[in-house]
């Protein structure tokens, strides 16, 4: 996938690139290991009423941590105003596996 996003990248002009070449890079952020050693999970990236839906199903897995992005560059959220977010669950590490695992195949993200 990072091959075509990057050939998508090279034929845009100079705001679509940078654009183009912030989702790739967002595509690749999956997880993260906070101050405290715990691993978190990716689980939404976007923001509007979509981000509302998913913050609640993902507060059902357990612990949820909310990441503000910078929006700049993504058209319609610019237009519109609107925040752009992340949404990590916290992993149990203790389990060796997390409910989003199950929730993935469920919903095939």
């Amino acid at each position: 996938m990072d091959k075509v996003m990057r050939i998508v990248v090279a034929e845009g002009n100079n705001q679509d690139k940078i654009i183009l070449e912030r989702m790739a890079d967002e595509i690749l952020v999956k997880e993260k290991i906070d101050d405290k050693g715990n691993r978190w999970t990716k689980v939404y990236f976007g923001g509007g009423e979509h981000f509302k839906g998913w913050l609640a199903q993902c507060k059902e897995l357990g612990e949820v941590q909310v990441e503000e992005i910078v929006s700049t560059g993504y058209k319609c959220f610019d237009e519109a105003g609107e925040k752009l977010y992340r949404i990590w669950v916290k992993m149990d590490t203790k389990k060796g596996d997390h409910p989003v695992n199950e929730y993935r195949e469920t919903v095939r993200i």
